[in-house]
């Protein structure tokens, strides 16, 4: 057990004011997260803090995490799509989430209730960990490219250049981001201040 993972039960991910407080969202699902931290443990992965929350790892790769948003907790595997899932209990981490699913929980008699499936679920994900296996990602190229950037960027060679010369995760991460609006004065404004990092080589979480 990490102790910085016991830190975390008291203080939550430190990632806003909130921590340690009653307002922290980490902290409002402390009973349940604590009965997965068990059952995970309980499978032999290694416990580390990554990106504020509990993170369990298999010979250094990222197998599955802990977390908490404000309406439930969560176990979600990085890998998850490549889970057979055959009792379709798992849940994407988003609209175009390629890889993680997750499974949600609001109340610590559900997490105990499933002990044996989540035990099933975590040595799968194992043992495709140990096979090397890898989640076979979209290219940039086979995501649709909005309009609105299709024609700023034929306005603009300098930015088309810019975003061309970017890695596939970079590019792929823009496209992403300008598709989701749907409206088009909101595709416009995404791209305008977007513009800035992709003259500058940076992706949307670069700083």
């Amino acid at each position: 057990m990490n102790p910085k993972v016991d830190a975390f039960f008291l203080d939550g991910c430190g990632r806003c004011s909130l921590g340690g407080t009653p307002e922290c969202k980490a902290l409002q699902w402390t009973s349940a997260m604590k009965e997965l931290r068990r059952i995970v443990l309980d499978r032999g992965l290694h416990e580390e803090v990554k990106w504020g929350f509990p993170t369990y790892t298999h010979r250094g790769k990222n197998v599955l995490m802990i977390g908490a948003f404000k309406a439930n907790c969560i176990l979600s595997f990085f890998k998850g799509s490549l889970l057979k899932d055959e009792m379709k209990l798992l849940h994407s981490a988003g609209e175009n989430s390629q890889a993680v699913r997750m499974f949600r929980f609001t109340d610590v008699l559900t997490v105990v209730e499933l002990e044996a499936i989540l035990k099933a679920y975590i040595d799968e994900a194992i043992q495709l960990e140990r096979a090397g296996a890898k989640v076979e990602f979209k290219k940039a190229g086979e995501f649709d490219v909005p309009e609105e950037f299709r024609q700023v960027m034929d306005e603009h060679p300098a930015l088309k250049a810019a975003f061309q010369a970017l890695t596939p995760g970079r590019q792929r991460g823009y496209l992403l981001h300008f598709s989701q609006a749907k409206q088009a004065a909101t595709r416009f404004s995404r791209i305008d201040k977007c513009i800035p990092k992709i003259m500058s080589g940076k992706g949307m979480q670069d700083r």
